[in-house]
């Protein structure tokens, strides 16, 4: 569905405990009234690659909108009715998205890829990445509480499978939920940093990466009582690595951002155990995305709020010069969606100037399922949950 609505600035009107100083120039965004909306599944982060396609994961739905088959099409959940033909594995779809019109794209189904979470309960796609023509494919895990639906605690991040054939054939990883790369747990109590990371999105096939390498920020707790979940979490943390079949899953070939030197210079470390926060906000980090904007040469970071998970969610930009700061508050936007998740910016849909550009994102599923649940409004007009673009221009103080 495409539509054109009204014209409308959204201003920010951040928390007074926000800790992040205010943009020098930008203070909102105009929502143009221009959206479009695809297919009936979330989990969109489109990837740039070289043959001028993007390329996404995507799960929890159907491909097609309307909805073709009268079930779900792919569930992420274990144990779900949609991956009855495969016995605790759960599902993670993959696709291809073609055309340069954000009103008038052509979305092609992959397929889905099917592996266990145990010793979790559902295993979700995160970071993706095509780069020199190799899809990366991440994957983390999430595990049932018993407070109800979807306030899932934070697994680990696993590791990526690779396709050498844009989606058509998979090796998997060569880690486990169980033994994930970097070894975390989020059993008994045990608290992720590395949360569902996501590739900073540097234009097509990478190509305004500083220095070659692939950088990926993700969502983390440590505080013991930190309410750490697929949407909340306290802190954004920051890594990077030389992206090929060879390194994209050792874990040694990575390097984490550990703080700052004295002089005030960024520091990076080999070991894990060194690894510092790139932001810090109590219960207010949930998922983050960044891209860089080449025409502004500023990066754009999409943090969602999201506590309790179930409800309305706030969204807020932030804008940097460096990757590690420091970081601007551009916009805070309470209950954008008003159910707003999983936002990024594609970096194919950025005007020349580089003060428009499109947010991608899904919204609403509480509506879905008229439970208990309050009626949660599409707003902007077209925020549903699907693939949600929505055009937009940085507003000027």
């Amino acid at each position: 569905m495409k539509t054109t609505a009204s014209r409308f600035v959204w201003l920010s009107q951040p928390p007074s405990d926000c800790p992040f100083q205010l943009s020098e120039r930008y203070d909102g965004l105009v929502f143009t009234g221009r959206h479009a909306e695809y297919t009936h599944a979330d989990t969109w982060y489109p990837s740039w690659a070289w043959d001028d396609n993007l390329y996404s994961p995507w799960t929890d739905g159907n491909f097609a909108r309307p909805c073709t088959i009268p079930f779900l099409e792919c569930s992420s959940k274990l144990d779900h009715p949609a991956n009855a033909a495969h016995p605790g594995k759960p599902g993670t779809g993959q696709a291809r998205i073609i055309g340069d019109d954000p009103m008038n794209l052509t979305l092609e189904n992959l397929g889905i890829q099917y592996a266990s979470p145990l010793p979790y309960k559902g295993r979700y796609p995160c970071g993706s990445l095509v780069h020199d023509g190799i899809w990366y494919y991440g994957t983390y895990c999430l595990d049932e509480t018993d407070r109800g639906l979807n306030w899932d605690i934070l697994g680990p991040f696993v590791g990526f499978r690779i396709s050498k054939d844009y989606g058509q054939t998979w090796e998997d990883t060569p880690h486990t939920p169980a033994a994930p790369i970097f070894n975390e747990s989020g059993k008994y109590g045990s608290k992720v940093k590395i949360g569902a990371p996501h590739f900073v999105d540097f234009g097509k096939n990478m190509m305004h990466s500083p220095d070659g390498k692939a950088y990926l920020v993700c969502h983390g707790a440590t505080r013991p009582d930190a309410e750490l979940a697929w949407i909340a979490g306290d802190q954004a943390y920051l890594i990077r690595v030389t992206p090929s079949p060879e390194t994209i899953n050792d874990p040694s070939a990575y390097e984490f951002f550990a703080g700052y030197e004295p002089s005030g210079k960024p520091r990076w470390s080999r070991n894990f155990h060194e690894i510092q926060p790139l932001l810090e906000w109590n219960s207010r980090i949930g998922h983050v995305t960044a891209t860089y904007n080449a025409a502004l040469k500023k990066y754009l970071m999409c943090i969602t709020d999201g506590w309790p998970t179930i409800s309305t969610m706030n969204t807020y930009l932030l804008e940097a010069s460096e990757l590690t700061g420091p970081w601007h508050l551009l916009t805070f936007m309470e209950r954008f969606g008003e159910q707003a998740y999983f936002v990024n910016i594609p970096s194919k849909f950025i005007n020349d100037d580089g003060e428009g550009f499109w947010l991608c994102y899904s919204a609403n599923f509480t509506n879905q399922f008229g439970t208990e649940f309050p009626e949660i409004k599409s707003n902007p007009p077209g925020s549903q949950y699907s693939l949600c673009l929505q055009e937009v221009i940085l507003h000027n103080k």
